[in-house]
């Protein structure tokens, strides 16, 4: 086994090893992400989900591409150090199979209150 350093990025957790302990940040990936959906110029929300959303089943909406739509959710579960944000993705991946505009737009919500 060779040493390969300092350990300072695995899995989307940027990692500081100092003398009083350890840090864990996911800043890098939070940037990384609203780069590869193309949210990095959209505005900033300070909440993560509307206080007025009520999210269903929405049989009368638009569809929306679902592969992209699972691709969020799946980037976004790798937040692990934000407990509010994996909420809210959870409540948003509950409608995978039968993705509407609504629901896109809810999960889009998340970025901007990551950015």
């Amino acid at each position: 086994m060779s040493m390969m350093g300092e350990l300072n990025y695995f899995l989307g957790l940027q990692i500081k090893q100092l003398k009083h302990g350890t840090c864990f940040s996911q800043s890098k990936y939070g940037k990384e992400l609203l780069r590869k959906f193309e949210m990095e110029r959209c505005k900033e929300a300070t909440t993560s989900i509307s206080t007025s959303c009520y999210l269903d089943a929405d049989e009368m909406g638009v569809v929306v591409d679902q592969i992209k739509y699972r691709g969020l959710i799946g980037s976004l579960l790798y937040l692990t150090s934000r407990p509010d944000i994996i909420f809210n993705t959870c409540l948003c991946a509950t409608y995978q199979s039968n993705t509407k505009e609504s629901h896109f737009n809810a999960i889009k919500r998340i970025l901007k209150y990551l950015k």
